[in-house]
């Protein structure tokens, strides 16, 4: 039997393009996480990009550490980093090697696993925010920086906690674009916040506001991928 194009996974090359080509592309795609618990999917509903080196809001812009390395390396892998104390985020590596790139999962329609989902995320009120933002996404998937550097385009699925198949991606004229949430400095202008217009799952647009120490003097920007 030949499976759905829907269900077909994205091949590495997918994400061997263009930060900014991949980003909008990947909007209705579906990222499939494989748990010990059990198998749970999110259509992706919105997404950051980040260029890197080209980019102020990026974690590789001032070069390579240990904690951005998975940047550096090939494409189609997650890079997963804690922020702020108490959040894990997750984004997908693209572009050439070496070009370190990402693309931030920012929000999601939880389309298989929703109880499980409900279990990690308890204050959740509605089924729309179960995994709208990049925070409760992470929770409501159980994504954590052991994941990081796992292979989103496996050849054996079942050697990788993810895939992203095909989905169904929206009519392009239901793609949206705009600044960056929580982005300041001089990349705060920059459109590349991509979002299905109208979905639930979308996260509210919230701008930078500069942290202060206990001075008062402003701390820098916590930069998102």
């Amino acid at each position: 039997m030949i499976p759905p194009p829907e269900s077909t996974p994205l091949p590495r090359s997918f994400f061997d393009r263009p930060v900014l080509e991949v980003a909008p592309d990947l909007l209705g795609r579906t990222l499939v996480r494989r748990t010990d618990d059990g198998p749970m999917a999110l259509r992706l509903t919105e997404v950051e990009a980040y260029a890197g080196p080209l980019d102020p809001g990026s974690h590789a812009y001032r070069g390579r550490t240990d904690r951005n390395a998975v940047m550096f390396g090939p494409p189609g892998h997650a890079y997963v980093y804690f922020t702020y104390g108490m959040w894990h985020c997750m984004n997908i590596v693209c572009g050439p090697e070496g070009n370190p790139s990402g693309i931030l999962l920012r929000g999601g329609d939880v389309i298989e696993g929703a109880d499980l989902a409900r279990e990690r995320r308890v204050t959740s009120r509605r089924p729309h925010d179960l995994a709208q933002g990049p925070a409760r996404l992470a929770t409501a998937l159980d994504i954590d920086r052991a994941l990081n550097g796992a292979d989103v385009c496996p050849d054996d699925p079942a050697g990788s906690p993810f895939r992203v198949l095909a989905g169904t991606p929206p009519d392009p004229a239901a793609v949206r674009t705009g600044p960056r949430t929580g982005v300041g400095g001089d990349g705060a202008a920059h459109p590349w916040r991509f979002w299905i217009d109208g979905d639930p799952t979308v996260s509210p647009y919230r701008a930078h506001a500069p942290r202060r120490r206990a001075t008062g003097r402003a701390k820098g920007v916590e930069r998102n991928a």
